[in-house]
């Protein structure tokens, strides 16, 4: 099959719209996707600093690339690649590992922190404790408050991750079934900058996993393949299965949730509007008394050593 802008090998079908492309002209499909997110979700024609959340698999490469090529040249931008140790043994080195590479060779900004050294206890530690909560609450949790406290302290105004449209309509669906609607008015990308929080973009929103991992590929991006070991134990991977299945009879489905999702989060944010944040005795900021790391840490069983 042939791509239907040139006279080269298509690499791949998109079922959605109908197009058949080439490698390059789907590199550039994607790229252009990502910078209308990047224009619409955050003004950036007065430079700033970004930082990028790198676990170091597709989608958070396929992030760090896409930003760094659109304005690591601008004397008014700064890029920094943020990382986080949770402490998994045999999986989250050999990814950061790619991140640290990619950084050198790109002369960007890395920053790393584990979990041991921040909350002197890692993941492998406590997934065997996590008892009723998943080990992935723990550390989705975990790894989000690292890295908003790196991103503060590298001077961020942004802090981009690597969130595809699967993840997004994913947890919309988490969301919209459990009826928790003030979680879905919070969602990013956010709009409302509150203190100590660094706000949120998502430039990868309105791309399908499969074509994230196509562009890695494609582009021939160096990236992590490997799973979770305590992945499986998420509540994620149902609703996964539930969106695929609806993208697979009606293809567009996953856009189909996020554009009604976008057509009704103004109304969302209006009748539940941000709460202000106060300061958790750790300094990071939370609605309650304390933030939701310390709270899970506070009554994880067991002393932390």
């Amino acid at each position: 099959m042939r791509c239907d802008h040139c006279n080269d090998d298509a690499v791949t079908f998109i079922r959605y719209n109908g197009s058949h492309l080439c490698a390059t002209h789907f590199m550039s499909y994607v790229e252009r996707r990502v910078k209308r997110e990047l224009r619409r979700q955050v003004d950036l024609s007065r430079g700033s600093t970004i930082g990028v959340a790198v676990s170091g698999g597709k989608d958070s490469m396929v992030a760090l690339d896409i930003i760094r090529r659109t304005f690591g040249k601008r004397r008014d931008a700064e890029i920094h690649c943020l990382s986080v140790d949770e402490g998994i043994d045999g999986y989250r080195r050999p990814s950061l590992d790619i991140v640290q590479r990619y950084c050198d060779e790109h002369a960007i900004e890395y920053h790393e922190r584990s979990f041991s050294d921040m909350f002197g206890i890692d993941m492998d530690r406590i997934a065997p404790r996590s008892g009723v909560s998943s080990p992935c609450t723990y550390c989705g949790v975990l790894r989000r408050k690292c890295l908003n406290s790196m991103a503060k302290e590298a001077g961020c105004a942004h802090l981009a991750t690597g969130l595809n449209l699967d993840d997004t309509a994913q947890s919309l669906m988490m969301n919209f079934v459990r009826g928790d609607m003030e979680r879905m008015a919070r969602m990013g990308p956010h709009l409302k900058v509150q203190p100590g929080l660094v706000p949120r973009i998502q430039p990868l929103r309105s791309i399908p996993e499969k074509e994230s991992y196509l562009y890695a590929i494609c582009s021939g991006l160096d990236f992590h393949d490997g799973d979770c070991p305590y992945s499986e134990a998420a509540l994620r991977n149902q609703y996964r299965s539930l969106v695929d299945e609806l993208e697979r009879r009606s293809p567009g489905s996953k856009f189909s949730i996020l554009s009604s999702y976008d057509q009704i989060s103004p109304l969302l944010r209006e009748g539940m509007p941000q709460s202000e944040l106060r300061a958790c005795r750790c300094g990071e900021p939370t609605l309650g008394e304390e933030c939701k790391a310390c709270n899970l840490l506070g009554n994880l069983p067991g002393d932390i050593p």
